[in-house]
């Protein structure tokens, strides 16, 4: 017997000793503040807790460790402490999607009783355990020195009151629940009589399922049923464009990856689920994959159905041919960027129950609960009506959680039996599974006339979709319309082919293809600036998109800030002895011909409480917030009073929560919603308005694809602009990033800089150190540290400049910041490094020689 207190309360423990502390937290006790990042590698700290005074990983602390040890979690931290730094998080804008808080929130709880005046230096140590995917770190350490100095002087904090209404740095909604544990991941659910549900995947990356033999797991005590794709009642092969992805793979079925499912289990618990995977036998024919995307295009078919290039985006301009042979100065070269996973802290999770009434309940953390449920009543041979899918707001998506990853199984299984099931991915599977960024080859050639003026661009460009479509069209779509950068370059000949291997699918990822060609675009500026001595920040200004002039795609902008942007760094860089610098174009909305669209509810629900539905992913970019301060601005009812909710039962279909346009398309569709409410308002209080919803929406179905011919060429709805510049040391060490934005109207000022702040971050790792190598089919490592994850000691100073330049068609002028926080970053490093030593890099990620 091991005994121990837990938040004040002795405990005595008989089980397994190799158990680790935080399955006893989670599974055992329900303690769900301690969460679980990495499945045991020690690697990302969202499970610390204090054990003897000290901050410790419990998912390597084993039950024998803890003997006579006093552990507390958050729940059991002092009052007074733990709502202090609770809310000097959310007043910092330290809590995105949260999932990391209550872990940074115990880390600090300790350092401060020991060093109530921590220097930034002591703090980035005291976290150098923890990775936050979602801020840059630098809102966590002004919230961490912030609480010390409330603490020092026994000040009692509170959350900052706004108006809630634009342009005001409202906290981020339930950011205080969020920081402290307090408000449940789809992990941290539990439902009475719930069962588990665990995968088996394929072991080769293509290889022909011969047999399956289930009968030793099915021996198993503790295991309720095996499933194979024989038991789907309906469509056993779904996806989001294409409809390509095989929920399993069934005998007689060649696998398409490492990822592909061919079984599942479900038991009275994950543990046993899990052990029952491992006696699933499969016997294979095993074939050589396709893993070259080069040797894909005219290689093996990966799916019979259709050629490995299976879509090519193409488009020209004139006669970029002829003008490079004409112009004065080119610059030539072939770009690689690799595959990125998203690293997003929270992993996979769903949980299903029946409804009682023939129908299912899912509870998810997608980017997309409309396509949640699209794609799991074709599973499942249900009308869309009699499937609901809850949001969970989630712990990062990043673009990762737009596929249907375990929703489909897990729905599936609680169908089938009836019961409620929920399947957790480990981190090693969540790597092996979900669609990367993908890996870009890029030839490409660029050039200039003697007076600095740009004046064709020729670009070959092929994109690793993997084994899955996914949305690899639309990335490559946006490698080729964001090929010309934020520049007016006349004469374009473009190509982008997005090509199947048997690798991982690839799919979207915050930049979705504008930060690959960005790198390319931009680090060719560079050499043609040094060929013809042409000063690098005026070439650019000098070529800058203004109003009325085309992208690469033809397309005429307005509401173009690249040149206010550049202005914004202009000092920086040219008192700099070492920087480089790029420019950056990001695309709103799917568009190219797609329809972009929102819906949105208001429901009166008393005096004091109204709320907001809308369709749209909360995953810790603050679009929660955008829907609510957008209320607020239109009808100046209190932000006290609105719940947001996201809820395929209020049928209100949405769209996946992707391309930097939630924050557009949200914010006018409650504006739509808001008109009636508001002449309402002017007769009438609101308490004689309960019991009334209002709706709205905003549809933009007028988008075209890239090379039309017969009318104006409008591929996107709005862009977003910008500039950033590196700063290097003597020793050609970076120690400054200062990014410029035009955020066409600011929202909200500290979630666009936390936001800008978190994509700079991304991009730095983008640029330096992170990849997810791939040998014939198989990872070279699933393991989380080997990402290579950027930490609080390895980020330079952030400065974040907001630029203004109103859009024609966002709300109050506003345009998407998600994802152009990276767009530029490695192109800039890039440049820096190329200012120092004069080694041009091509290749991601790269490395200072």
């Amino acid at each position: 017997m091991i005994k121990f207190t837990l938040n004040g309360e002795a405990q005595s423990y008989t089980g397994d000793p190799e158990k680790t502390l935080l399955n006893y937290l989670r599974l055992d006790k329900h303690i769900t503040s301690a969460k679980d990042g990495c499945s045991g590698q020690a690697v990302c700290g969202a499970c610390t807790v204090e054990i003897n005074g000290k901050a410790k990983l419990a998912c390597v602390q084993k039950m024998r460790m803890l003997e006579g040890a006093e552990i507390f979690t958050t729940e059991g931290f002092p009052e007074y402490v733990k709502d202090t730094i609770a809310k000097a998080f959310v007043n910092k804008g330290a809590v995105q999607c949260g999932f990391c808080s209550p872990g940074f929130v115990a880390r600090t709880k300790v350092l401060l009783e020991n060093n109530p005046k921590p220097t930034i230096e002591d703090i980035r140590k005291a976290i150098k355990p923890h990775i936050c995917r979602c801020t840059g770190y630098n809102k966590i350490e002004e919230a961490i020195i912030h609480a010390g100095e409330c603490i020092c002087e026994n000040e009692k904090l509170e959350i900052t009151k706004t108006s809630g209404k634009i342009g005001v740095s409202h906290p981020k909604y339930d950011s205080y629940n969020t920081a402290l544990g307090n408000r449940d991941f789809v992990d941290d659910i539990f439902l009475e009589g719930m069962l588990f549900g665990a995968l088996k995947f394929s072991d080769h990356p293509k290889a022909k399922v011969l047999k399956i033999n289930t009968s030793e797991a099915e021996k198993l005590e503790g295991v309720h049923r095996v499933f194979t794709a024989k038991d789907i009642p309906a469509e056993k092969i779904v996806g989001l464009i294409y409809q390509d992805w095989h929920v399993m793979i069934e005998e007689g079925v060649t696998t398409h990856f490492i990822g592909d499912v061919i079984a599942g289990v479900v038991a009275d618990s994950d543990e046993i689920a899990r052990k029952a995977v491992k006696l699933i036998k499969i016997d294979y024919e095993v074939y050589k994959p396709e893993t070259d995307v080069y040797k894909a295009i005219d290689g093996e078919r990966v799916h019979a159905s259709k050629p490995n290039n299976f879509n090519t985006t193409q488009f020209t301009l004139g006669d970029a041919e002829k003008t490079l042979k004409e112009s004065k100065y080119t610059y030539k070269d072939f770009y690689e960027t690799q595959r990125i996973e998203h690293a997003f802290l929270e992993k996979e999770a769903t949980v299903a129950r029946p409804d009682g009434k023939g129908g299912m309940e899912i509870f998810s953390q997608s980017q997309g609960v409309y396509e949640d449920r699209r794609q799991i009543a074709m599973i499942l041979g249900l009308p869309e009506e009699k499937v609901r899918v809850t949001l969970v707001p989630n712990g990062g998506g990043f673009g990762g959680k737009e596929d249907l990853s375990i929703q489909g199984h897990t729905a599936l299984f609680s169908f089938l039996m009836d019961k409620p099931v929920k399947i957790t991915l480990t981190r090693e599977e969540s790597i092996r599974l979900h669609p990367k960024r993908h890996p870009v080859f890029m030839d490409i050639e660029v050039g200039a006339d003697e007076n600095g003026k740009l004046t064709a661009l020729k670009l070959r460009a092929v994109g690793d979709t993997g084994a899955y479509a996914s949305v690899g069209t639309k990335v490559l779509e946006r490698v080729a319309g964001h090929a010309a950068g934020g520049y007016y370059i006349p004469e374009i000949d473009i190509e982008a082919k997005t090509v199947y291997t048997n690798n991982i699918p690839c799919g979207a990822m915050r930049g979705f293809g504008a930060n690959q060609v960005a790198f390319a675009i931009e680090t060719c500026i560079d050499d043609i600036c040094k060929q013809a001595g042409f000063d690098r920040w005026q070439f650019r200004y000098d070529n800058a998109l203004v109003d009325g002039l085309r992208t690469s795609t033809g397309q005429k902008v307005f509401g173009v800030g690249i040149r206010q942007s550049l202005e914004a760094v202009k000092e920086d860089f040219n008192s700099a002895k070492f920087a480089g610098i790029a420019c950056a174009i990001k695309n709103s909305g799917v568009g190219n011909v797609m329809i972009d669209e929102s819906k949105v509810k208001i429901e009166i629900l008393a005096e004091d409480k109204i709320r907001l539905h809308h369709g749209w992913t909360e995953m810790g970019q603050g679009v929660h917030n955008m829907a609510l301060q957008t209320l607020c601005e239109e009808t100046d009812i209190s932000p006290d009073i609105i719940e947001v909710i996201v809820d395929t039962d209020a049928q209100i279909k949405t769209g996946m929560t992707t391309s930097s346009r939630a924050t557009a398309l949200v914010g006018l569709a409650v504006i739509n919603a808001a008109k009636n409410l508001i002449n309402d308002l002017k007769s009438q209080p609101l308490k004689e308005l309960v019991g009334k919803t209002y709706s709205g929406q905003y549809i933009c179905d007028w988008t075209t694809k890239p090379g039309v011919t017969d009318q104006e060429p409008i591929i996107h709805y709005s862009y977003g602009y910008a500039t950033q510049v590196c700063i290097l040391d003597d020793d050609g060490n970076i120690t400054k990033m200062i990014a410029a934005h035009d955020a066409g109207k600011i929202m909200n000022p500290m979630l666009f800089e936390g936001q800008i702040e978190g994509g700079v971050h991304m991009g730095l790792g983008y640029a330096l150190s992170e990849d997810l190598p791939m040998k014939d089919g198989y990872l070279v490592s699933d393991k989380m540290r080997d990402l290579q994850i950027l930490r609080a000691h390895e980020t330079p100073e952030i400065i974040v400049k907001g630029v203004e330049v109103k859009d024609t068609v966002g709300p109050y002028g506003a345009k998407g910041v998600g994802e152009i926080g990276l767009v530029p970053t490695a192109a800039a490093v890039a440049n820096a490094f190329y200012a120092y030593d004069g080694i041009k890099r091509t290749k991601l990620p790269m490395k200072r020689k």
